[in-house]
């Protein structure tokens, strides 16, 4: 086993004078300690939560291509009203990268049996060539998987589980998803299939719904229709579910959700009620591809409440014995209910290359990247 482990790693800084700037920088890893192991990483996947710390509040018509000792280098303007809200990241290289996967090249002791195996791991600073971790951070994947198999195995399975189970959790009995024909919806709606939960999934092109329904999708509305409202009513009416969760942000959808939620409600109504159905609506706002305001009108009722979700105080609250459970079930489903599909892999040097920031940047859904560190700078 070698004493230490050189590699490069990527790493995001903004300045105080409103620079973004990535670069590659190399660091050395130490021999793992008691329950540590050290992974090589093979793929790390480009997810819309690294984007937030890799490009931050850049403005990225405006990259810069250039070279430093260590290999490319990428900078881009900040524009100044955006700076206030970095300021506790100001001049601090930061490491990026959520989740992975990769070969264990080294463990410590109580961790021997995970040597040379396949893991997915968690943990942060994963878009790098190696990375020391606790052995409970990382899952062996089954013999048969490969790093590509296993690097989203964490973000986009744990998130789609747990919708399941505040579902569950908060007594509802359905659940509405945006932007459902991504990595994450399509992980969802298979996960609905299987454990019989009713989903309605809003899409935004023929395209996005013919995928869905080849996948079983049974309620499928595309936004982009002029009948969208009216197909949205029908099958929050046919599913019954009351439960949204919105990767938009942005615009009126989580406002559209809600309003159909109540009119769907009012079918059953015995009466008319000045305050709306009694018929409790809760839409969770988990992403942000649309960076604009969250537009709210009348006509929702006065039972219903908007939220955001981020995922780790939701496993908390679930319980160490539950997340064990989640875990479990996407490495025995990874390449089945869990599968990830990839449309490019990019080395670190290439993650740096603005054509390819322009294009993994666009967050369109359906197109997911990787990082192959091994590959090399």
């Amino acid at each position: 086993m070698a004493d230490t482990y050189a590699g490069l790693e990527l790493r995001s800084t903004v300045t105080a004078g409103g620079e973004l700037k990535l670069n590659l920088v190399p660091v050395t890893v130490d021999p793992p300690g008691d329950g540590e192991v050290v992974v090589r990483v093979q793929a790390a996947p480009i997810n819309p939560s690294d984007l937030g710390l890799l490009l931050g509040p850049a403005d990225l018509s405006g990259m810069v291509a250039g070279r430093d000792d260590h290999g490319p280098t990428l900078t881009a303007p900040v524009p100044a009203d955006r700076l206030g809200a970095m300021k506790t990241r100001l001049n601090k290289s930061m490491a990026v990268g959520n989740e992975g996967a990769g070969v264990v090249v080294a463990a410590g002791a109580g961790a021997e049996a995970l040597l040379g195996k396949t893991v997915g791991m968690l943990g942060g600073a994963i878009y790098t060539q190696y990375r020391k971790l606790p052995a409970r951070d990382v899952i062996p994947l089954p013999d048969d998987a490969t790093a590509a198999d296993g690097a989203s195995m964490f973000v986009n399975p744990l998130t789609a589980l747990a919708f399941t189970e505040v579902m569950k959790r908060d007594g509802f009995t359905g659940i509405v998803h945006t932007a459902a024909a991504s990595n994450l919806g399509q992980m969802l709606n298979r996960i609905c299939l299987a454990d019989g939960i009713p989903l309605v999934c809003i899409v935004r092109s023929d395209e996005q719904a013919a995928l869905l329904r080849g996948q079983g999708a049974t309620h499928v509305v595309d936004s982009s229709k002029p009948d969208y409202r009216e197909q949205l009513e029908d099958a929050l009416a046919d599913t019954g579910a009351t439960l949204a969760f919105d990767a938009i942000g942005g615009g009126k959808q989580v406002n559209d959700i809600l309003m159909a939620m109540e009119a769907a409600a009012n079918r059953s109504a015995k009466e008319y009620s000045r305050y709306g159905s009694d018929t409790f609506k809760q839409a969770y706002i988990y992403g942000a591809l649309d960076m604009g305001p969250t537009i709210l009108g009348r006509g929702l009722g006065f039972s219903w409440g908007v939220n955001g979700f981020l995922l780790t105080p939701v496993l908390m609250k679930a319980g160490m014995e539950k997340v064990l459970e989640m875990r479990a079930r996407v490495a025995r489903e990874i390449k089945t209910t869990f599968a990830s599909h990839y449309t490019g892999t990019l080395s670190l040097a290439e993650a740096l290359d603005p054509a390819n920031v322009a294009t993994y940047n666009r967050k369109a859904t359906g197109e997911k990247y990787l990082i192959d560190p091994s590959a090399g700078a």
